[in-house]
């Protein structure tokens, strides 16, 4: 199995992602691929709701296929606000009345972003601890996992300091994936 690379080529980004009360095994694994693609450093989470799910067994699919989870620390903690890395710049992530529209934002280099449950907010507590509070302007709200994908997508496609060749396509890709634009064949 290849190895995903980190697409972040600044090396004094850093990046974690903490998640309140998440519900899904799934979500969870979809942000630990994300995680991996985008080259977060830390994943952490409040609630017990993801670790009794995650001890079911029940309905789980292998959605971090890449295995970001054995590189990436996914940490339980009692309180988001006492996990904020030493100089992040706090960034609610969530569809709340006055946020900015995530196309307007601009991203912190050091960003710890705080997305709320799938199926409830981001306490207000959190809300106002934070430096910024941005949205996803959808019609409806998304998934947890895409919007963490969105989100981290976006961070990507706004910085000029990427990694962007074949050579980042060769590591990333699947094993069966082997195919080539023809007409840059010369």
């Amino acid at each position: 199995m290849e190895q995903t690379k980190s697409v972040m080529v600044n090396p004094s980004s850093q990046v974690t992602i903490g998640l309140v009360n998440p519900k899904t095994p799934v979500n969870v694994g979809g942000i630990m691929r994300a995680a991996g693609c985008y080259g977060v450093n830390r994943v952490c989470y409040t609630g017990k709701r993801y670790e009794l799910a995650a001890k079911s067994g029940d309905a789980q699919y292998d959605v971090d296929t890449k295995d970001a989870a054995k590189r990436i620390p996914l940490e339980g903690v009692e309180s988001l606000l006492e996990s904020v890395p030493q100089g992040a710049t706090i960034v609610c992530v969530d569809l709340v009345v006055g946020a900015t529209p995530l196309p307007l934002f601009t991203h912190p280099d050091n960003a710890f972003y705080i997305f709320g449950p799938e199926d409830g907010t981001i306490p207000q507590q959190l809300i106002d601890a934070a430096t910024d509070v941005v949205y996803v302007p959808t019609v409806g709200c998304m998934n947890l996992a895409a919007s963490v994908n969105v989100l981290l997508y976006d961070r990507l496609a706004k910085t000029t300091q990427i990694k962007a060749d074949d050579e980042l396509i060769k590591q990333s890709r699947d094993n069966n994936n082997r195919t080539k634009v023809k007409h840059w064949l010369k």
